[in-house]
């Protein structure tokens, strides 16, 4: 008998919680073949089986958290394949074993499951499609999220055929119908995502245990917009991805955290770790919750180099792709609420950061030039939150104010680098 154990994640990530089974119970497994996904607090990881052999026994269900090294399954790897398909035809599924006789196209898919994305398999385990019959247009086969949604709606009729899969069971117990006093005002109790609950958890102890504190500020965009009119074409056809705002805020943060260090730094026992590098962290929204990625070295790259790959991570986190790596040792944070319509915000630390810089969105305001004269112009509200321990009121006033300027004159962030 073989035991299939939780593996080692990460150093910060001691334990996961099953999200679902990929395998069934004296179904045989082949060494290298996924197992279960594992939800963690920051990415989803499927769990391999590093020996072939039946499947005999599920020591955890889905939903319940585990630790690293924890034993949650056990494989027998005696017999051989053969033998104990047969076996798995006796005790469980006949059928399973004539279908593939009669169609030998199909024999596949009897120990190979679709390539797909955690976050495809989540949906299609929450609306009970069968990932095998959804078709995909990615080069390698590999089923997304979107594929699953367009198969949802091109044959809804036909998601009631794989209800009967195992996968079905965590649904019933994440979003269970609640009994009411009211029978007039129904509720729902759905249960938090593990994700979810370690983005509440983490958000309430950076308020809890920073002096958090938000100064405003506003910048006038129209010399940005300028330029990237003029540009923009010319942008595209050289570097092959689109000139947008993030790359002008990350240049600008950059410049604005060398003149003011205390914002690129972290508190740790009684002392300050000041970083010397600008490792800038680019919250992103996804299904899942909010992530924050980071972008290495932003200092050294160019606009291009920013807007790749700031891309980059924003759609490997949409595929729900991203590596713990990619989410690890951010000095300092750039959220965008403005693509939400949002005019004004106060974020909230990503600890151990203290400092992180909200954008809004941009809308034409009228913006006085002198005592007589005004003009309609791109007006943007921006947002600094900083740990107030370590930065005082003049530096977090003074850093809001250097990428103000920096942004309304944009060719000084070349000087910046």
């Amino acid at each position: 008998m073989i035991e299939i154990k939780v593996p080692e994640l990460a150093e910060s990530i001691t334990e996961g919680t099953i999200a679902q089974w990929l395998k069934e119970v004296g179904e045989h497994i082949n060494q290298g073949e996924y197992i279960a996904e594992l939800e963690t607090d920051k990415v989803n990881i499927e769990i391999v089986a590093e020996h072939s052999g039946v499947i005999k026994e599920f020591k955890r269900e889905p939903g319940d958290t585990v630790e690293v090294g924890e034993v949650i399954a056990v494989i027998d790897e005696s017999g051989s394949a053969a033998g104990e398909t047969k076996a798995e035809a006796v005790q469980e599924e006949p059928k399973k074993e004539t279908v593939p006789a009669k169609e030998e196209a199909s024999a596949p898919s009897s120990t190979d499951r679709p390539l797909a994305s955690p976050a495809a398999r989540k949906l299609a385990r929450e609306k009970g499609i069968d990932l095998s019959a959804v078709s995909t247009g990615d080069p390698l086969g590999r089923v997304r999220k979107q594929d699953v949604q367009s198969h949802g709606t091109q044959a809804q009729t036909a998601q009631s055929a794989p209800a009967p899969s195992a996968p079905a069971a965590p649904k019933k117990s994440s979003a269970a119908p609640v009994a009411s006093d009211d029978p007039a005002k129904p509720v729902e109790r759905v249960k938090m995502t593990r994700r979810r609950q370690t983005i509440a958890k983490r958000l309430v102890e950076s308020q809890q245990t920073a002096a958090m504190l938000t100064t405003f500020n506003e910048v006038d965009m129209t010399a940005v917009m300028d330029v990237r009119n003029r540009r923009k074409d010319a942008f595209v056809d050289k570097n092959g991805v689109k000139l947008g705002f993030m790359s002008f805020f990350t240049k600008a943060v950059v410049g604005a955290l060398k003149e003011f260090p205390l914002l690129n730094a972290e508190i740790q026992g009684d002392e300050l770790l000041i970083k010397k590098y600008y490792d800038i962290g680019c919250a992103v929204s996804t299904d899942e919750g909010l992530v924050v990625p980071v972008l290495r070295d932003a200092d050294r790259l160019s606009f291009a180099g920013i807007e790749k790959g700031i891309g980059e991570l924003g759609k490997k986190a949409r595929d729900n792709k991203l590596s713990i790596a990619d989410l690890q040792g951010g000095t300092f944070t750039i959220t965008n609420g403005g693509v939400f319509g949002s005019l004004m915000s106060t974020p909230i630390l990503n600890a151990p950061q203290v400092g992180i810089l909200g954008m809004h969105k941009i809308q034409w305001r009228p913006v006085a030039l002198d005592k007589e004269r005004f003009e309609n112009r791109p007006m943007m509200y921006i947002a600094l939150s900083y740990d107030h321990r370590i930065v005082d009121g003049k530096e977090a006033v003074g850093f809001l104010v250097k990428v103000k300027e920096l942004l309304e004159d944009p060719e000084s962030l070349l000087l910046e680098g």
